[in-house]
């Protein structure tokens, strides 16, 4: 069976009715029986049907084992550290979104859990960063914003032999591309707010495991914690995954012109885009992927955010905002808006410069979002020639 056919038919039938959409069960509360005896579902934090369908397609599309469905990708990433207690350590990605970090940094590190923060594009890395407090090791690959690849079959490795949990923040990539559990990795992270909610119109967060003891850990997170996807919300990502394979398939051909556009553009220093041969770990992104995704990031020639700033509100098809993975082309800088939260020093260190610009190439024609580029680059030159 193909990927795309697996994605569509995991959604099921409502064995009730034959509907062939899943039906919204938008109750609060299920009536029981006597006490404790109930249809399966008693109050909708601690489950409901409708949320159980998305969690049991995410488990079966990422082949594992338990899924949990979150109020946002921040709430799910709450969850996993969750599983941690004060004196543990995480090893994180160096170049983290920027909600990750302020929820490491701000939030957890006061309770007692430190991180470290290691460049993982080199396995050996993590393998020499870890120490015996060492409980956790946190990738993102693709990383946003500057698409790092890291090998998950070789840290996974590393993370068995030295006893701790990887967990793959998999948003970027999306299970129509990658599937970290089948690498070797214990936990796998969406923000389903992006692509396999695909349509910029919900918030959503997922988590999928491969063990159903630590599956089932996560489940009790998630009930003690409350923070849990609406029954709406949840159709709303299950009608999205409906349509995954074919929008994954148009975003990263469209974002593969767009950054061979960019690759050779004279008023563009680098571009960052695991589908371009010349991206740092490129070979492993075509070992461990099926594709290389709708996100292109590029930094200009003039490195000032005064021209990133520019060049981000002079387009037209590709519109200012935070996100990305939706229908319609997005694009932000990430210094000011997604990162801002992380230090400017740190944010340079791992290549986060201040004419860094993320897009979120959509389903749009890519001529069309070529042009848009173009006339974009032409407006920054012109304001440029003004104030000279």
């Amino acid at each position: 069976m193909s990927n795309a056919t697996q994605i569509l038919h995991s959604i099921p039938v409502d064995p009730l009715t034959g509907a062939i959409s899943v039906p919204i069960y938008q109750t609060s509360t299920f009536v029981q029986d006597a006490p404790g005896i109930n249809k399966g579902f008693d109050y909708a934090r601690t489950n409901n049907p409708t949320r159980a369908a998305l969690e049991n397609i995410i488990a079966q599309l990422e082949d594992g084992s338990v899924g949990a469905a979150f109020a946002s990708g921040l709430s799910a990433i709450d969850a996993v550290i969750k599983l941690l207690k004060a004196g543990d350590e995480i090893i994180a990605v160096d170049d983290i979104y920027g909600g990750a970090f302020r929820l490491f940094t701000q939030v957890y590190e006061k309770f007692g859990i430190t991180v470290k923060y290691v460049d993982t594009t080199k396995a050996e890395n993590v393998f020499d960063a870890i120490t015996p407090k060492t409980k956790l090791i946190w990738i993102e690959t693709p990383t946003n914003p500057t698409l790092k690849i890291s090998d998950i079959e070789a840290i996974a490795k590393i993370a068995k032999a030295s006893n701790c949990l990887l967990c793959v923040d998999n948003t970027f990539a999306s299970p129509a591309l990658q599937k970290p559990l089948t690498l070797g990795a214990d936990i796998v992270l969406h923000s389903a707010t992006k692509y396999l909610g695909g349509h910029s119109d919900l918030i959503a967060g997922l988590v999928v495991t491969k063990d159903i003891e630590l599956g089932a850990k996560i489940k009790f997170i998630q009930n003690a914690s409350g923070a849990v996807l609406a029954p709406f919300d949840s159709w709303l990502v299950i009608r999205g995954i409906e349509t995954l394979p074919l929008r994954v398939k148009q975003h990263s051909a469209n974002a593969q012109k767009v950054a061979e556009f960019l690759a050779q553009h004279s008023e563009v220093d680098k571009v960052y885009y695991p589908g371009l041969k010349t991206h740092f770990n490129h070979d492993i992104a075509v070992k461990q992927a099926k594709g290389f995704g709708g996100i292109v990031s590029f930094t200009l020639k003039n490195d000032t955010e005064q021209a990133a700033v520019r060049f981000v509100t002079s387009t037209k098809y590709f519109k200012l905002a935070e996100s990305l993975g939706g229908a319609k082309s997005l694009l932000c800088h990430p210094a000011n808006m997604t990162h801002k939260s992380i230090p400017a020093e740190k944010r340079k260190a791992v290549g986060v410069a201040d004419s860094l610009i993320r897009l979120s190439v959509g389903l749009e024609e890519a001529e069309d979002l070529i042009k848009d580029l173009e006339q974009a680059f032409v407006q920054i030159k012109e304001k440029k020639l003004q104030t000279i």
